[in-house]
């Protein structure tokens, strides 16, 4: 996997895998260390939302509590890569709501499910139809098996 950020070596949390500006409170990407926790915190976002397992690739044992002391709120949504589910869509749409005006940083641990949820977001939401081009680039990374495509469709 690599970064596909445009502004490589401006800033730390640009420099996490595979990261993506949504907008000016959102960004997604793959998982953070936990020294790119302490830089999304310093880069001002009040919230941090996991959608990876806690046995995802490079998951952190404590990435709450590393969230927590680096000033944001942590949100885990843990869905299976194999199973996302209709339900895990509207926890995840019900708490993007609940945060509407904090900056927000969503992961996983590539950013597929992650950029999968931004994109349900943006359409029911943000009542956007373009998705932006660095979500593209990291979904062609990625051939969503038959989950993902019915996901795409909910």
């Amino acid at each position: 996997m690599q970064n596909i950020s445009r502004d490589m070596g401006k800033s730390p949390e640009t420099q996490i895998l595979n990261y993506i500006p949504v907008n000016n409170e959102l960004a997604t990407s793959g998982q953070p260390t936990p020294v790119q926790i302490e830089a999304i915190g310093a880069a001002g976002y009040d919230c941090v939302i996991n959608l990876a397992m806690h046995d995802s690739t490079d998951a952190l044992y404590e990435e709450g509590g590393m969230v927590s002391e680096a000033g944001m709120n942590y949100f885990h949504i843990p869905v299976p890569f194999n199973a996302p589910s209709s339900e895990h869509l509207q926890l995840f749409l019900n708490v993007m709501k609940a945060l509407s005006g904090q900056k927000v940083w969503l992961h996983c641990a590539y950013n597929w499910r992650a950029s999968a949820f931004t994109h349900h977001y943006k359409r029911k939401v943000l009542g956007l139809t373009a998705s932006n081009e660095l979500e593209m680039l990291v979904l062609q990374q990625w051939q969503p098996d038959e989950a993902w495509s019915a996901f795409f469709e909910l």
